[in-house]
């Protein structure tokens, strides 16, 4: 099997480790005027600023701050944030759930409790509390269909489809467009609208065993998405063919979003797989990082997730990991 289809046993990190040891933080310092004894209403404030810090996108920030304004509606603006304690969170929680007499779909029940670890995980994270009183709350599942991912019989059939598109085996003339698409967003899960914004000098090859591509954003707003993602070495030698092929002038991928969508039609139909799209493998690459015990956080950055986001994404990917890992039982009984 060539290297570059060794894909469910190999972990793509956000950072090699040398740039882990450099770009590791210290231990947050607490917050002037943020202790145990701060109210409740003086926390929310501050964590607005924290919010804007990590770059929380503005409806995010606009749904934190209602979630935390009816907590404090709740319990009294001026409790001290040391006396909520989970008990306290849970019976907020079974009154929004219904003697609050204002309609709370499960969806934005789900999120209430997701602003709820958020807040007390970062007042413990800034060492104001000993421990999170919202870490035992219990989401509440919505029933939302989990993303559809490539199982590794589905990976190979499609990376071995085109690579024979590479090499002409398949079509009337050699095409290594596909496989280039295809092997870029299995490594590093970036989004479609990611996928056809990158310009060519956002591939960085200036160290040849690490090349690297930089997701960037021309509006300032989004501009704490922006992230550099290590790339297999063997990488840059299908870029070099694609180049030599195709002849961009700016960007990687001159087509519109639909146009590649296309692509990817046409390699599963080759591949024989129901279906191929951009977010089955940008949902395929983040299980395999997941499953090879890719580091948390790096993991929610190379994805380009909010904080919030990552909650609910995480909690996908252990189920679709649970899932994978009995695909591959199955294989291997039946090997």
């Amino acid at each position: 099997m060539p290297e570059e289809l060794d894909l469910p046993s190999k972990q793509l990190p956000l950072f090699s480790e040398q740039q882990e040891k450099r770009t590791k933080q210290p231990p947050p310092a607490s917050r002037p005027g943020l202790t145990a004894r701060t109210p409740l209403s003086t926390a929310i404030g501050i964590f607005e600023n924290y919010m804007q810090e990590r770059g929380f996108t503005e409806n995010t920030q606009q749904a934190f701050r209602l979630d935390m304004g009816i907590l404090a509606d709740f319990i009294g603006p001026a409790t001290a944030i040391e006396e909520i304690g989970t008990t306290t969170l849970n019976a907020f929680l079974k009154w929004m759930d219904g003697p609050r007499d204002v309609p709370c779909s499960p969806k934005t029940l789900e999120r209430r409790i997701t602003t709820l670890k958020v807040f007390f995980g970062w007042l413990v994270e800034e060492g104001i509390l000993p421990r999170d009183p919202a870490a035992p709350l219990i989401h509440q599942a919505v029933s939302t269909p989990l993303p559809e991912i490539l199982y590794d019989s589905q990976i190979q059939a499609v990376l071995s489809t085109t690579q024979k598109m590479r090499q002409g085996d398949i079509g009337r003339k050699a095409d290594v467009r596909p496989h280039l698409l295809v092997t870029l967003i299995l490594h590093t899960g970036i989004k479609k609208s990611e996928c056809v914004n990158i310009h060519l000098n956002h591939i960085d090859l200036t160290n040849p065993a690490a090349p690297a591509l930089w997701i960037r954003y021309s509006q300032p707003q989004r501009r704490h998405k922006e992230r550099r993602i290590l790339l297999p070495s063997w990488w840059p030698a299908v870029l070099a063919a694609y180049m030599e092929e195709y002849k961009p002038r700016q960007h990687l991928f001159p087509w519109t979003a639909r146009n590649l969508e296309y692509v990817l039609t046409g390699v599963a139909k080759a591949a024989d797989v129901p279906r191929l799209t951009f977010e089955m493998l940008r949902w395929t690459c983040a299980v395999h990082d997941y499953v090879e015990a890719m580091d948390r956080e790096a993991l929610r950055r190379k994805l380009g997730l909010s904080e919030i986001s990552w909650y609910e994404v995480e909690a996908k990917l252990a189920l679709l990991a649970q899932h994978m890992g009995h695909k591959r039982k199955q294989a291997g009984e039946t090997d």
